[in-house]
C-alpha cells in the first residue's frame, strides 16, 4: 500500500515537474536575470515541494505554491548577494586599509630610523643646535645665549643639518610631506 503511495506521489510530482520547470525558470529568470540562478531556485523549489508532498493536498493550490515559493527564494537570493557583495566590499575596504597602514608604519618607522641615524650622523654641535631649534622648539636668539655663541652660528648649523637631512633623505621627500602635511 506504502508503495503505491508514493509511486503514485513520484508520477503526481513529475507530472507538475513537467508542467512548470520551464514556467517556474522563466518566472525566476525575469526576477533574477541570471539563468544559473534561476535553475538553482527552481530546482530548490521542487525539492521544497517533494519535501513537503504530503502536506499538500489540492492540485489547484500548488501553482500557487510553486510561484510563491520561487518568488520568496528568488528575494532571498537577491537580498543573500546583496549582503554577501556588502560583506566582499567592506573586507577589500578593510584588508586595503590594512595593507596601507602596515606599509605606512612599515615606511615611517625606516623613515624613523633614518632620521634618527642622520641626527646621529651630525656634528655634536650642529646636532645639538638642531634638536633645541626643532624638537625643544627653542628660538635662534634662546639657543645663541644658552649656548654663548652668536645667532650666525645657529643659523649656519640649523642650516648644514637641514642640507644634511635634505641630502640624506631625499628618496623619502613624498613620504615626508604625507606625514607632514596629510597624517
Amino acid at each position: 500500500m506504502e508503495t503505491a503511495r508514493h509511486t503514485d506521489q513520484l508520477a503526481v510530482f513529475e507530472k507538475l515537474f513537467h508542467a512548470y520547470h520551464d514556467k517556474l525558470h522563466l518566472y525566476a529568470f525575469n526576477i533574477l536575470k541570471d539563468s544559473e540562478a534561476a535553475s538553482d531556485i527552481v530546482q530548490l523549489v521542487f525539492k521544497k515541494l517533494w519535501e513537503k508532498r504530503n502536506d499538500l493536498v489540492m492540485e489547484e493550490a500548488i501553482a500557487g505554491y510553486l510561484y510563491k515559493t520561487t518568488y520568496s527564494l528568488c528575494l532571498n537570493d537577491i537580498r543573500n548577494n546583496r549582503i554577501r557583495r556588502e560583506h566582499t566590499r567592506l573586507a577589500a575596504i578593510h584588508t586595503t586599509r590594512a595593507n596601507d597602514n602596515a606599509k605606512d608604519k612599515v615606511l615611517t618607522g625606516e623613515l624613523t630610523r633614518r632620521i634618527q641615524q642622520v641626527l646621529d650622523d651630525l656634528p655634536a654641535q650642529c646636532r645639538l643646535i638642531f634638536i633645541m631649534s626643532r624638537m625643544d622648539g627653542k628660538k635662534y636668539a634662546e639657543i645663541a645665549k644658552e649656548l654663548d655663541i652668536s645667532v650666525k652660528t645657529v643659523e649656519a648649523q640649523i642650516g648644514k643639518a637641514l642640507k644634511t637631512f635634505k641630502a640624506k633623505l631625499s628618496d623619502y621627500l613624498v613620504l615626508i610631506l604625507v606625514i607632514l602635511y596629510i597624517g
